[in-house]
């Protein structure tokens, strides 16, 4: 009789320990605790990268999420990737509401001075150069790149140590190594049009955030993410992958 008593209460005190420590909640970048087309933000995330990985426009995960601008995020909250029902989205009265679930209380950003204007230069006119020395060996459209089925960019091979340059001037809205299959990566915001990707680098020389010059050295290049010393680059106009062959100079030196 007291055996048994003992064993009982040593599995309540077991019971008790694990219902203090709930079960890590799993994230693949799509799906969060069974909820599919959702994203829980990890530290190192920002709107942009978020919106780079799911190849969406940011303005519209930041619509999606009622975000406003500078579209801060905060670590642990939960965006949504998909359009929200017409339900949910316009609310009872008609107007635009950001679901309770979706919301997590936002902390008060710190004060900081506003960020400059970016540079609004009609895509017709604007003009790119080559942001790294070395052979186009990868096109855009053709793969397998970094289990893709096609490459969303060009890929440049070159020699450890070269310089990357920005393409065209922009704000870094994201620099790191959170995005699969990109190594160290660099996400340039030319306009509110055109964002620029530069992976696979060595080391980055800019901080996020940063306005960086047409030309100006942002990274090293390198091998991180990929089995050989390349750039890939990659241009997007408003979230979806165009050939940077049609924007970039025809020849290049």
């Amino acid at each position: 009789m007291h055996r048994a008593l003992w064993i009982g209460c040593v599995l309540a005190v077991l019971v008790g320990c694990v219902a203090r420590f709930p079960a890590p909640i799993q994230n693949d970048g799509t799906t969060l605790a069974g909820t599919p087309g959702h994203y829980r933000v990890l530290p190192g995330d920002t709107l942009y990268s978020i919106a780079f990985e799911t190849r969406h426009d940011y303005h519209t995960l930041a619509r999606w999420n009622h975000i406003p601008p500078p579209y801060d995020i905060t670590v642990g909250e939960r965006l949504r990737l998909s359009a929200p029902p017409e339900r949910v989205a316009q609310g009872l009265a008609g107007n635009p509401v950001r679901p309770r679930f979706l919301s997590p209380i936002r902390p008060a950003p710190p004060r900081r001075n506003p960020p400059a204007a970016l540079p609004q230069t009609p895509s017709s006119v604007m003009r790119w150069i080559w942001p790294a020395r070395g052979t186009v060996e990868a096109t855009f459209g053709r793969g397998p790149l970094s289990g893709r089925p096609g490459n969303r960019g060009i890929d440049i091979l070159g020699r450890p140590g070269e310089p990357v340059r920005a393409a065209a001037a922009g704000r870094v809205v994201y620099r790191g190594s959170r995005l699969p299959g990109y190594g160290k990566l660099i996400i340039i915001k030319e306009n509110n049009e055109y964002l620029s990707a530069y992976a696979h680098n060595a080391r980055i020389e800019v901080e996020e955030g940063a306005m960086v010059r047409q030309g100006e050295v942002i990274a090293v290049m390198g091998d991180s993410g990929t089995d050989r010393v390349e750039l890939e680059f990659e241009i997007r106009r408003r979230g979806i992958p165009v050939n940077p062959l049609r924007y970039l100079p025809e020849r290049h030196h």
